[in-house]
């Protein structure tokens, strides 16, 4: 089972801040990917600030998206809050 990404913030150095559906706000670097496929596109800042959410996971115009399980199990806890009821 996966953790479906509610919010997704750009933040600089290829860096982008995650909010996941059980409230942790993660922090995932997109450098590693960067030098692959569809992915070299996204050097380019102006695009890679582009980034929204798209159904559970992310997404940039150029269709290029990673999956949710890989989202949240690279990423790094920047803040864990509690679920509202």
């Amino acid at each position: 089972m996966y953790l479906s990404v509610k919010k997704v913030k750009p933040l600089n150095d290829y860096n982008l801040e995650l909010t996941f559906e059980n409230n942790e706000i993660k922090i995932f670097d997109v450098k590693p990917y960067l030098d692959t496929g569809l992915f070299k596109t996204l050097k380019d800042e102006k695009l890679f600030k582009m980034v929204k959410v798209s159904y559970d996971t992310i997404e940039w115009p150029n269709k290029v998206d990673l999956d949710p399980e890989v989202l949240y199990e690279k990423s790094k806890v920047k803040v864990r809050k509690k679920a509202t009821v």
